[in-house]
């Protein structure tokens, strides 16, 4: 299928761009002739991640958007219009037919850009709670694709989030003991032994290492093997004495689609990344929201929840009393986490980069006959 040229804009995050190199992925697998150039800042994970995933960046001035009266507000308009017309340029140096944005700070100037040029514009909103850029991007979008049901905004349309190949192709395997006994001998862990997974992410989570190595020997009396991945600097403070074969830290996972297939239960952050992968995947999970922001990881997690896929915790209320009383009882009992693992798969999406994919050709398409 011929796709047309795209510029996709978004970075300054995982978030944004992992969502945004997955749909790059699936528009090269339906066409691996179709022109695509990436539209970030200097300064985000996108100059290092972009380039190493084969794709062209052009780089646009990072302009916050203050929330608040500041000498950042005075600023704006001026570089506002140096990064829209750095925007402009990136659309013809590729002849884009349809801007893609997924938010952040590079998005905005994208989608002004697109409108000074006629170019219909797509959006991804990743959250329960859209962002400014976003909120913006669905006044001006042709279609407005979201990854949960319900996200305010005007128009939108559920597509899910666009998955990592690797995530994907894990979600689509079958034979899920097999596969647990495999990844679990890969990471170098018993394979028979019920795996709890703890992430708090790339960078870790200090108070959920804090609170889950305390409770080490607690986790272990249940009989259950622990892979905590601490983040990088940071440290998971446990009780002298404990197996260090059954409670394994790392302060990075390279291999997350293993560790996932190892586990039978996660206790992690609910980014939106984090929360569409464990639902594809039908793993159930422990999700203590990032107490930061407004509030969009608690959404994020709440309807998991609400089906049955999970538990929810807030960060200051995650302790050894909370952990003893609901996270030791969930990881004890085999049936309630089978039933919890089906709630959370019936609220999966595998296929949002597809359903987005389509989103994008059929506005370059309607683009065209207008």
């Amino acid at each position: 299928m011929s796709v047309p040229p795209v510029l996709l804009a978004g970075g300054g995050t995982t978030g944004h761009v992992a969502p945004l190199l997955a749909t790059a992925d699936r528009l090269r697998r339906r066409d691996p002739a179709a022109r695509l150039l990436v539209l970030g800042t200097a300064e985000g994970l996108e100059s290092r991640l972009v380039p190493q995933r084969g794709y062209e960046m052009a780089v646009v001035p990072r302009v916050p958007l203050p929330r608040k009266p500041s000498v950042d507000l005075l600023r704006l308009p001026g570089r506002l219009r140096a990064a829209v017309a750095a925007a402009e340029r990136a659309i013809d140096a590729v002849g884009a037919e349809v801007v893609v944005g997924f938010g952040g700070y590079v998005a905005t100037p994208a989608y002004l850009a697109a409108r000074r040029r006629r170019v219909p514009v797509v959006v991804h909103e990743q959250n329960c709670l859209p962002g400014i850029a976003n909120r913006l991007g669905a006044r001006l979008a042709a279609h407005v694709a979201v990854t949960f049901e319900g996200t305010p905004l005007r128009g939108a349309v559920h597509v899910g989030m666009p998955l990592r190949a690797e995530i994907r192709e894990l979600a689509a395997a079958g034979d899920r003991p097999a596969r647990q006994v495999a990844a679990r001998t890969r990471l170098g862990l018993d394979p028979q032994r019920p795996t709890l997974l703890v992430t708090g992410g790339s960078l870790g989570a200090q108070r959920i290492n804090d609170v889950l190595g305390a409770a080490a020997a607690d986790l272990l009396a249940t009989g259950a093997q622990v892979l905590h991945a601490s983040g990088r600097g940071k440290a998971v403070p446990l009780p002298v004495g404990t197996d260090p074969a059954r409670y394994v830290v790392r302060d990075y996972l390279d291999a997350m689609a293993d560790a996932y297939a190892a586990a039978d239960l996660v206790v992690c952050r609910s980014g939106a990344g984090t929360v569409s992968e464990l639902t594809a995947l039908g793993l159930p999970a422990v999700y203590v929201p990032l107490p930061v922001g407004n509030g969009e990881q608690r959404r994020n997690a709440e309807p998991v929840v609400a089906a049955g896929g999970g538990l929810l915790v807030d960060d200051a209320p995650l302790d050894a009393v909370w952990v003893r009383a609901q996270l030791l009882r969930l990881l004890d009992d085999a049936e309630r986490l089978r039933g919890a693992a089906r709630a959370a798969a019936a609220l999966g999406v595998h296929d949002g980069d597809e359903r987005l994919a389509d989103l994008v050709v059929a506005a370059a398409r309607a683009g065209e006959r207008a």
